[in-house]
């Protein structure tokens, strides 16, 4: 059996496994998941979809259906596409449109860490017994208690793990921040995803990785993925925070044994004695980045995300991917 990640428009993900010879949308519509299709015979292109890794048999069709052009880029027919490894797909229509809601999860506090006096680390496990599957880099919705408000923290755990991991900045007097100052170990948590398009893909050429402040989190869980896989690319992490204190978890990079990742970690609001004073930005220069090609990715704020590609292109760093997740501030409520 393969194991499928359909990503929608909306950004919401599922996880279907197809049985051997079964296609896309075969086992997709025995999951209750209705992917848009007209003839399901490779003839009418409604079904057509784009593979961003795996491999796959892209059975029979015509043309008008799917040109070679199409398929040379990775798109496929879920009507037709039988995996042949696990896979991430692109669907191209809105979760509604395929009948498919963002799932639900009851969960409990299981410890809350601080890990500097502006940013904790919150684990929480699922009370009913069912599991969670998640891209590493994806983020979930976490409803306020006491509120119908949600906000939005990044995986940084392993779906496989018992436990979801977030790291997360408190905000002064914001929603979320003042319930976990006061959160307990046992409290209940309301936690809706897997969310976003924001995830790691086969790493086939040396990568790129800025963070910013608890931007860190995805690259956590996206590192913890590698490490199992035993990744022999080079991986260049670059991580800017406000303050010393709030650089967090490096110790937890510098352990990984199995993959080849140099974290630099920058300071913006103080003298540091232990990390560069700075931003990102300072490391995007030619005599630093000499590969020829690039895979980017780049979380934290939107300043920092436009700052990053445009130094990338100011100092023609060229790159073949390049993906980015900008954090959306709430104001005052978040």
């Amino acid at each position: 059996m393969a194991k499928v990640a359909l990503n929608f428009e909306d950004g919401i993900t599922r996880f279907i496994e197809t049985n051997p010879y079964e296609s896309i949308a075969d086992a997709a519509y025995r999951e209750g998941i209705n992917i848009p299709l007209d003839c399901a015979d490779g003839a009418c292109g409604t079904c057509k979809c784009l593979s961003k890794s795996g491999t796959f048999d892209p059975g029979d069709y015509i043309e008008e259906a799917l040109t070679d052009e199409e398929a040379e880029q990775g798109y496929g027919l879920a009507c037709q596409m039988i995996p042949e490894s696990d896979m991430v797909v692109d669907i191209l229509a809105s979760s509604a449109a395929c009948k498919v809601e963002a799932t639900a999860y009851a969960t409990e506090i299981t410890a809350l860490t601080f890990l500097s006096t502006e940013i904790v680390k919150l684990n929480v496990k699922i009370t009913d017994g069912r599991k969670i599957t998640f891209l590493p880099g994806q983020y979930a919705n976490i409803l306020v208690p006491g509120s119908t408000e949600t906000r939005s923290y990044s995986f940084s755990s392993l779906s496989d793990a018992d436990e979801m991991e977030f790291i997360i900045r408190l905000l002064p007097q914001g929603l979320m921040s003042d319930y976990l100052r006061k959160a307990q170990v046992g409290d209940a948590l309301e936690i809706t995803g897997p969310l976003g398009s924001f995830y790691s893909r086969a790493v086939s050429r040396p990568t790129l990785f800025f963070a910013g402040g608890t931007g860190i989190a995805p690259f956590i869980a996206m590192l913890e993925q590698l490490e199992t896989e035993t990744c022999q690319q080079q991986i260049q992490l670059y991580y800017g925070a406000t303050t010393t204190e709030n650089v967090v978890e490096l110790d937890r990079i510098n352990a990984y044994k199995n993959i080849k990742v140099q974290p630099s970690a920058c300071v913006s609001n103080e003298e540091s004695s232990q990390y560069a004073t700075g931003f990102v930005t300072q490391w995007i220069t030619k005599e630093q980045l000499t590969e020829n090609n690039y895979d980017v990715y780049i979380c934290g704020p939107n300043a920092m995300v436009d700052a990053v590609k445009a130094a990338l292109d100011e100092q023609q760093i060229t790159y073949d991917n390049f993906y980015t997740e900008k954090f959306i501030s709430t104001g005052a409520t978040a």
